[in-house]
């Protein structure tokens, strides 16, 4: 039975953190443990979520003070430890700036490695996709863990150590993948992929302040006060889901590829969780960003014309937005879903193309001020229970 540590951590303090994180290896085999996952001599890429830039603290990407608590542990294991990304949107090392990354990186002798250089990949025994160009220096470390954020996800429903690596496709490639995956089942087969070609060894989960609501950049900041780690990416994502209010994982279209293919265990009765009670530290009032289960996510055989009467749809809150056209250049699509066009009051705002936009919701994602939100349609609302 694949195991988890479920660790309860309720402020950043690296001391802390560090204390939990080595708790959590104990608890699931200690040195042993460890040293089947970081042998002797070897590298280590972390790959934190690093979405855009953002400020220090920021519920948004990885907290500085959690990614020290993590190296704290790691070190004592290699001495050749970096880490990367490559955000959806502006300059890595930027954004490794702004949230202190650089700063706690510089503290302890680890190497920041911009996410630029690729590598072609050939997958044979895909579930999707067998050809891949994906970072060289991610592909190629010895060890790849990953540090996700635990935050709501307007496409996948939420993302966790699954997703993550998703910013291992380098730069404005990523939109590419959004256009030729455009539903969410396949682009979660995709991402399943993805981590079989990048060999994801480990995945220490961020979930001390999770997001809720409008995630993955403008929802609101959760106290959910957990740690979650293990080797296998799905139990982690599985029982993060658990907590923030996904009982049935199956639900989640990620998840649910997960299981369809046995890529991995996803039911709660295939996880051992140890440490914490799970019962205890899941919650009730946490706002998911979408509701599970939702028919056009997961059933691959709905005709077109369904999907356009079902399929949620980003909409404009007119009262934040600074018409800055960001939602028009991260569209990948083309011709453009979305333009900046005039209406009736020769007001210029953002407009969308309905019949050619693919719902990747990548406007949404990265909206720098929270102004675009996901809507569903009435016969949308009537089939998940009434929200919006």
């Amino acid at each position: 039975m694949n195991r988890v540590s479920l660790l309860k951590c309720d402020s950043y303090d690296a001391k802390k953190i560090e204390s939990k994180i080595r708790y959590g290896f104990e608890l699931l085999g200690g040195e042993e443990y460890i040293r089947s996952i970081i042998p002797q001599n070897s590298s280590i890429m972390l790959k934190p979520n690093l979405l855009s830039i953002e400020r220090v603290g920021s519920p948004v990407v990885t907290n500085d003070v959690f990614f020290e608590g993590v190296i704290r542990v790691l070190k004592d294991y290699s001495s050749n430890i970096k880490f990367g990304d490559s955000p959806g949107f502006g300059d890595s090392r930027r954004a490794a700036e702004k949230c202190g990354l650089i700063n706690v990186a510089n503290k302890y002798g680890v190497e920041f490695v911009p996410f630029k250089e690729e590598v072609h990949v050939t997958l044979e025994k895909a579930i999707r996709c067998t050809s891949w160009n994906v970072s060289k220096e991610a592909y190629e470390s010895d060890v790849l863990i990953t540090l996700p954020k635990m935050k709501t996800h307007a496409m996948a429903y939420f993302t966790g150590a699954i997703k993550n690596q998703f910013g291992c496709i380098v730069g404005t490639k990523k939109a590419s993948w959004h256009t030729r995956m455009p539903e969410a089942n396949n682009f979660s087969k995709m991402l399943l992929d993805l981590n079989s070609v990048l060999g994801t060894d480990y995945a220490i989960m961020d979930g001390i302040v999770a997001m809720q609501g409008n995630g993955p950049k403008n929802g609101e900041p959760y106290n959910m006060n957990s740690i979650i780690m293990g080797k296998s990416l799905s139990a982690v994502d599985s029982i993060a889901a658990y907590l923030m209010g996904y009982k049935d994982p199956l639900e989640t279209p990620i998840l649910k590829e997960v299981h369809d293919s046995k890529w991995g265990p996803v039911l709660i009765e295939d996880i051992k969780v140890l440490g914490e009670d799970l019962e205890s530290m899941s919650v009730d009032d946490f706002e998911l960003c979408r509701k599970g289960g939702n028919f056009y996510f997961i059933n691959p055989s709905v005709t077109n014309f369904l999907r356009g009467m079902i399929a949620p749809y980003p909409s404009l809150i007119k009262e934040k937005c600074i018409k800055c056209k960001r939602c028009v250049d991260v569209c990948p699509e083309t011709p453009k879903a979305v333009l900046m066009k005039k209406n009736n009051k020769n007001e210029v705002w953002p407009v969308w193309d309905m019949k050619q936009c693919i719902r990747c919701f990548c406007c949404q994602e990265l909206c720098p001020v929270g102004a675009i939100e996901t809507r569903k349609t009435t016969l949308g609302r009537l089939l998940n229970g009434g929200d919006k």
